[in-house]
């Protein structure tokens, strides 16, 4: 076997791996602290009338959780950018870290304010990341807009959800 082969099957799986595990890790932290506050709280909270039922969210999240890491995959095969490589993948894992946090704000603190003070600097991260990303790879960038699209949904729904119940 050619010793170049087995380096690029290292660095495929790497990449890879750096993709999926902060996106799997995010997942998880997130349905942690959501799930058991779903029928303790989250239930007794006045909703508006545009909530989805909750049986809808997994689904959502669970595609674009995907499309995530297969942004990231794509950007991190980017090799001959290293700058501006750097850049788009630290906006993109500083928006996922927000994601993550927004759940244990939100649902573990059963706090609808700190959720909200967390979603709209999350969306303008998501924004900005789809702009540095579409720098790099059009496929990527376009990855992230049904993320910005449900974010900035989300980031209504948890406004009226905070107005309602304040």
């Amino acid at each position: 076997m050619d010793p170049r082969e087995n380096t690029n099957r290292s660095t495929v799986w790497f990449r890879a791996s750096v993709a999926l595990i902060p996106v799997i890790a995010a997942s998880l932290l997130g349905q942690w602290a959501t799930y058991p506050n779903l029928a303790s709280w989250y239930a007794a909270l006045v909703k508006p009338s545009f909530n989805p039922p909750n049986w809808i969210f997994a689904p959502v999240w669970t595609t674009l959780y995907i499309l995530m890491a297969y942004a990231a995959w794509r950007i991190l095969k980017i090799t001959n950018r290293p700058a501006e490589r750097r850049v788009a993948l630290t906006l993109f894992f500083l928006q996922l870290a927000l994601n993550a946090l927004w759940s244990w704000l939100f649902f573990e603190l059963n706090n609808p304010l700190a959720g909200l003070l967390n979603i709209v600097p999350q969306f303008l991260l998501i924004l900005a990341t789809i702009d540095r990303f579409r720098r790099l790879d059009l496929v990527a960038a376009a990855c992230l807009i049904p993320l910005a699209a449900w974010i900035a949904f989300a980031s209504l729904l948890n406004f009226e959800i905070w107005r309602l119940n304040g």
